[in-house]
């Protein structure tokens, strides 16, 4: 199978993956239209997506550097969307809780196998990974209409549909399998040379993990409150505040290619760090600026947090060659869901205040990621091992 396409399939179903845990925070105003949910509470909905998410990623990484598992791809993505599927149907919040936690472990399950292989299929291009991480970020930009499609349609009663998508993702991360099966067999097991011989910069990464800290505390915070913050900017209209949500997550998808094409130029390290510089401005827009400019805001926020993404997932491969399963499991799992622990606080202080009061510290959160950039070295590329390979 040739590379492009095997990037494709698997963008694709990145998308179908990511889709659920955008799903998450468009589902929150629904929750607080139906359900009557506070600030607090929809606050801990995501939490639940995200608690047992941050905790489970690592192991599944530690699990996937001992023995590849790429029946993980398929069983994950639908038990992702099982999860969101389930959320609706018990006006319990309990239950509630307890489907998105299961739809988290999918997406927890899913994310450091996949990087592997999309690394591997991508032969190591920072253009491939910024494709695949690409569709993650289509993925988080379609949840919002198609959330608000379905639950628009009946209510909540019918997020059963939203299961649809995990199926066409199950089968379309099949054929790369195969493909890469096959490599495997092909290429027996010298490929793994090349990884053994590389050494762990353990400090580098674990600097590199605070900075993706920070970038997940603006990213999750914004994600969830967003909607409703467009809504209050705009006058109260709920189309104001899907549309919010739905620029937010498709300026990512232009900020991932736009990140993999300027790395190739002038490296990771340099292009995360100017980066998270220009988005520090963009994140007080979104707070503070008044009227539709809001929007471009938005957009520009997303772009730059997105810009780092692809980047940071192939730095921690390559600040810890001889762990590239657990070094995805942190920097797209542990780092990535610990903004979703911070999001109640938010809540918890909006309900106190205002939700323009409680996002304001976010502004901080780029100019901390900036800051441990600067302290960074360009690693050298790595190169992945082939599916299957004993580990």
């Amino acid at each position: 199978m040739r590379r492009n396409t095997s990037i494709t399939l698997l963008s694709a179903g990145h998308a179908c993956v990511d889709l659920y845990q955008g799903a998450v925070a468009s589902l929150v105003p629904f929750f607080v239209a139906e359900r009557a949910y506070s600030y607090a509470a929809v606050s801990g909905i995501v939490l639940a997506a995200s608690l047992l998410s941050s905790v489970a990623q690592p192991l599944f990484g530690i699990l996937t550097d001992r023995r590849s598992m790429p029946w993980l791809l398929p069983a994950s993505t639908l038990l992702g969307g099982l999860g969101i599927a389930l959320s609706g149907v018990s006006g319990s919040y309990g239950l509630t809780l307890v489907f998105v936690a299961v739809s988290g472990v999918g997406v927890a399950a899913y994310h450091p196998e996949s990087a592997r292989v999309a690394r591997l299929a991508s032969g190591g291009s920072h253009r491939g990974m910024g494709w695949f991480s690409l569709g993650g970020n289509l993925g988080f930009a379609v949840a919002p209409l198609l959330v608000t499609a379905v639950v628009t349609a009946g209510g909540l009663r019918l997020t059963p549909l939203l299961v649809l998508p995990a199926l066409v993702g199950a089968v379309l991360c099949l054929p790369v399998l195969r493909a890469l099966e096959r490599q495997r067999e092909t290429a027996g097991d010298s490929a793994g040379t090349a990884v053994a011989a590389a050494q762990d910069d353990k400090a580098s990464f674990v600097k590199l993990s605070l900075a993706v800290v920070c970038r997940s505390i603006v990213f999750i915070g914004l994600s969830t409150f967003i909607s409703l913050l467009g809504k209050e900017r705009m006058g109260g209209s709920t189309a104001a505040g899907t549309a919010a949500l739905f620029v937010l997550y498709l300026g990512g998808a232009v900020g991932s290619v736009l990140g993999g094409a300027l790395a190739e130029r002038w490296g990771r390290v340099t292009v995360a760090r100017w980066s998270y510089l220009l988005t520090v401005g963009c994140v007080a827009g979104v707070v503070f600026v008044p009227g539709p400019a809001f929007y471009v805001c938005v957009a520009l926020t997303s772009a730059g947090l997105y810009v780092p993404f692809s980047l940071q997932v192939t730095l921690g491969q390559d600040y810890l060659p001889s762990r590239v399963g657990t070094a995805s499991g942190i920097t797209l799992g542990l780092t990535v869901s610990i903004g979703g622990l911070v999001s109640p606080l938010i809540g918890g202080l909006a309900d106190a205040t205002s939700l323009r009061s409680a996002l304001a510290p976010l502004v901080l959160m780029p100019v901390l990621s900036w800051f441990l950039f600067r302290t960074l070295p360009e690693p050298e590329p790595t190169v992945p091992q082939p599916v299957g390979t004993a580990r």
